[in-house]
């Protein structure tokens, strides 16, 4: 996990450029929205693998309280500046600072793959929510796609480029099956689990248009091709 810390505190104050083109808030906001259908609105959330805190903010825009967790200090310090009215602090998923049963939510966008100890997490996640509380992580999932991507990824970082999310760090590409067990095991009930997102930022405009359109179809007919997958559940009601 130094090693992902690292990386994010380097690129911080470029990771936002990553979603102010058209691609970026299309992707970013087409995995909000699946986040946010299985999330109660209003309620107090945590959101872990914050970033620059941009779930925070929408969160919190649609009638929401929200704290953000991040293992990079920099990503944090972007956290304050844009929702300053929000708690952010850092910190790793597997030990969290916050007492039992506290909050509603509870979510996750794009940072659980990266997450070493991820029963750990789940367990501290269904210790902080709420009876009755809800999580929803959206994380990699595991497909013909990106089965290459962590040589790619390891040849980029051979070369020294720097570009968020690039590099080798031991990222796991998730099933179905296998997110589901997992959320199962720690507890979790009325559990969904779907793929998502086929049209993704990095792919270049004429072909990201052409995904774009094909992308309800891919997710519904052949959603195994989708890049990644969302799993959602409740902790249950006392």
């Amino acid at each position: 996990m130094k090693k992902v810390q690292q990386h994010y505190d380097e690129v911080a104050d470029i990771y936002d450029d990553r979603y102010d083109g058209h691609r970026g808030k299309y992707y970013h906001g087409h995995i909000s929205d699946h986040v946010m259908r299985e999330l109660p609105k209003g309620g107090y959330l945590l959101d872990l693998g914050c970033g620059t805190g941009l779930f925070v903010q929408r969160y919190v825009a649609e009638g929401g309280r929200a704290v953000g967790l991040d293992i990079s200090p920099r990503m944090v310090q972007h956290g304050r500046q844009r929702c300053p009215e929000c708690e952010f602090c850092v910190g790793t998923a597997d030990i969290l600072p916050f007492r039992d049963s506290t909050f509603d939510a509870l979510a996750s966008l794009l940072a659980f793959s990266y997450i070493p100890n991820p029963e750990g997490m789940l367990r501290e996640a269904y210790r902080v929510l709420k009876p009755g509380g809800r999580i929803a992580v959206c994380t990699l999932s595991r497909t013909v796609f990106t089965s290459i991507v962590p040589v790619i990824y390891h040849i980029g970082e051979m070369v020294g480029l720097k570009k968020v999310g690039v590099g080798d760090f031991n990222e796991h590409y998730y099933t179905n099956a296998e997110i589901e067990s997992l959320f199962r095991e720690a507890g979790f009930e009325d559990l969904s689990v779907s793929r998502c997102s086929f049209a993704h930022l990095n792919l270049a405009d004429p072909v990201f248009n052409l995904a774009r359109k094909v992308e309800p179809i891919i997710e519904e007919k052949l959603p195994y091709l989708a890049y990644n997958v969302c799993a959602a559940g409740k902790k249950p009601e006392d």
